[in-house]
C-alpha cells in the first residue's frame, strides 16, 4: 500500500541552504519573514551540526524572535575551538569607546523598559538618545558637532544591526525615531555591563578631573 500524499514520508523536508546561506548573510527576524523563521525552528539541529564546520554556533532566541551566527570559541570541554592559526569566517570589529557606551546606555534602556512592563519595542526618539548620551561626553560649545557626533554613533550602530532607523515625518535625520531591537541583549549581557560600568566610572571621574582643572586655570 502505498502511503498517501499526507503521510509524514511524503512530506519535504526544508532544504537546508534554504536556511544556513540567510542565516550567514546576518541576523534572521520572525517578523521578517515567518516561513524562513518557521524552516529555521524545523531545521534547528541540523543547521547547529551544519555550522559547525566552519566554527560558527547558531544563537536562536525564539521567545524574542531572532537568531544569528557567531564564532564558537568555546568547546564543550572548555578548550578554544578558535586557535590563533585558524581562520574567522566572521572578523572581530573593535568599537570605539563611544560607541559602546551607547551600546550600554541602550541595553541599559532594554532592561528597564522590560522591569516596567512596557512594550515589547523600545522606540527611542534622535533627541531621547541626544540627550541620554550627551552627560557622559566632554563639554562642548557646537551643539551641532555634538549631535553629528552623535548621528555617527547611530549610524554604526545600525549598520551593526542593534537599532532600526524609522521614517522621519519632517524628514529630517534629527527628529528621527530609532527602535532598539532586541538582540542586542544577545550581545551586551550582564557581565560585559558590570565590567563597562567599572570603565565609564574611571570615565566619568577622569571627565571630572579635567572640568576641575580647568576651572582652577581659569580662576
Amino acid at each position: 500500500m502505498n502511503p498517501s500524499p499526507d503521510s509524514p514520508e511524503n512530506i519535504a523536508e526544508p532544504a537546508l541552504s534554504s536556511v544556513v546561506i540567510p542565516l550567514l548573510k546576518g541576523v534572521v527576524y520572525q517578523e521578517n519573514d515567518a516561513q524562513l523563521w518557521g524552516r529555521l525552528i524545523t531545521l534547528d539541529a541540523k543547521v547547529r551540526d551544519c555550522v559547525r564546520v566552519l566554527e560558527l554556533e547558531l544563537v536562536l532566541d525564539e521567545s524574542e524572535g531572532y537568531a544569528f551566527l557567531r564564532s564558537r570559541d568555546i568547546e564543550g570541554d572548555g578548550e578554544p575551538a578558535i586557535t590563533k592559526n585558524t581562520p574567522r569566517l566572521y572578523a572581530r570589529r573593535p568599537l570605539s569607546f563611544s560607541v559602546s557606551l551607547l551600546l550600554a546606555l541602550l541595553r541599559k534602556k532594554l532592561v528597564e523598559s522590560d522591569a516596567s512592563g512596557g512594550a515589547t519595542r523600545l522606540v527611542l526618539t534622535h533627541q531621547e538618545i541626544v540627550e541620554m548620551l550627551r552627560v557622559f561626553l566632554p563639554p562642548q560649545d557646537n551643539e551641532v558637532r555634538l549631535v553629528d557626533q552623535i548621528e555617527t554613533h547611530l549610524n554604526k550602530i545600525a549598520e551593526l544591526g542593534f537599532v532600526r532607523k524609522l521614517k522621519s515625518l519632517s524628514g529630517s535625520g534629527h527628529s528621527a525615531a530609532y527602535e532598539i531591537r532586541r538582540i542586542l541583549k544577545a550581545f551586551v549581557d550582564a557581565q560585559w555591563l558590570a565590567e563597562f560600568d567599572v570603565r565609564l566610572a574611571a570615565y566619568r571621574a577622569h571627565l571630572q578631573n579635567n572640568e576641575t582643572e580647568a576651572e582652577g586655570n581659569e580662576s
